[in-house]
């Protein structure tokens, strides 16, 4: 049964048996009892829970209508995830504010999940000689609010870890064993309902576990694919420095040779002027000889820049040597046992 309802906060401190402090607004995550009222806080969402009842505070500024109005019910009356028999009104209460928490928090991780993903894959591509700065920045954000998320749901953890170690904070949350303490006896099931509590609790500190164990795998891919980014980057930039490299080389020697034609550009006389065979053989020999200057630099830059290859081992001495081994022990056995059947059968 659920409905509105508008009071000035003094009546309400007043109605419920709380201080001010209790109801006041902080953006953070906790479970507390006070005078038979259970005070929950996530994040935006407040709540009091009492015996009876359900209240959320200010709903309209938190766009709860959907899920008070269409979830929320059904929750309230008993087709919550564990609840398989008849329990309290508070059990069916935190399990559904619970619930709503989690489920806001899955919906967070299933939203940034795809586009991390798909971000990863634009960025992580051998072909590209660049990065999108773009994507770069979408990434950003998105790593931004996953480490939002991994806050989100340490705190969650460590608010329901903090009730799960101290068994007097559990069966305080159990409101029914100060008003009707027969309620608080063991149920059909063998399990009383402080055992109950703590099984609800764990539940869902087993689901935050899980969608915490989901956010650190993405935020592992992202620090493998900036890895992998890092080392395609560092690829092309070796690639490009090499080429400049050979052009450098392949400029020195071409400069080297051309010293030639500047000693024949002087404008002094001699006699080799006068040859008309003169001007191409020594265009030839700088040609050649500026290529295989070059030649012989890009041989030495491929031995220094490339790796020594691992010594060769070959297999067959690895293979041979201990076969040799057990022949010959097999011919010495079958040796011996030829030499024991023998003196066996002369002996009689």
């Amino acid at each position: 049964n659920i409905f509105m309802i508008e009071k000035k906060k003094t009546e309400l401190y007043q109605e419920l048996g709380l201080q001010a402090r209790d109801l006041r607004f902080q953006h953070l995550m906790s479970i507390a009892t006070r005078n038979n009222r259970i005070i929950m806080r996530m994040e935006f969402l407040k709540a009091v829970i009492t015996p009876e009842f359900l209240l959320v505070l200010d709903y309209r500024n938190l766009n709860l209508e959907h899920w008070l109005f269409n979830e929320l019910a059904s929750q309230l009356a008993g087709e919550g995830q564990l609840v398989t028999y008849s329990l309290p009104f508070e059990f069916r209460a935190i399990e559904a504010i619970l619930q709503y928490r989690i489920s806001k928090l899955q919906g967070r991780l299933n939203t940034l999940q795809p586009q991390i993903l798909e971000t990863l894959e634009a960025l992580v591509d051998p072909k590209l000689l660049s990065v999108d700065r773009s994507k770069l920045h979408i990434l950003l954000q998105n790593g931004k609010s996953l480490s939002e998320l991994e806050t989100d749901l340490k705190v969650f953890k460590e608010t329901i870890l903090e009730i799960l170690d101290e068994e007097e904070l559990i069966e305080e949350l159990c409101l029914s064993k100060w008003t009707d303490p027969q309620v608080f006896e063991e149920s059909t099931s063998g399990i009383d309902h402080a055992e109950e509590m703590e099984l609800l609790l764990e539940n869902y500190y087993r689901q935050a576990e899980d969608l915490s164990n989901e956010a650190r795998e993405l935020r592992v891919l992202i620090d493998d694919s900036e890895s992998i980014i890092f080392i395609n980057l560092d690829s092309h930039r070796n690639v490009m420095m090499r080429l400049n490299l050979q052009l450098t080389m392949g400029t020195f020697s071409l400069s080297l040779f051309g010293l030639i034609g500047v000693a024949f550009g002087m404008n002094l006389e001699s006699s080799l002027e006068e040859d008309p065979r003169i001007f191409w053989l020594v265009t030839g020999i700088m040609f050649l000889g500026s290529g295989l200057i070059w030649r012989r630099l890009l041989s030495f830059l491929g031995r220094h820049l490339e790796p020594p290859l691992p010594p060769h081992v070959p297999a067959v001495l690895k293979k041979s040597q201990p076969a040799a081994g057990r022949v010959e022990m097999k011919n010495n056995l079958k040796a011996e046992t030829l030499g024991l059947s023998r003196s066996t059968l002369t002996n009689p």
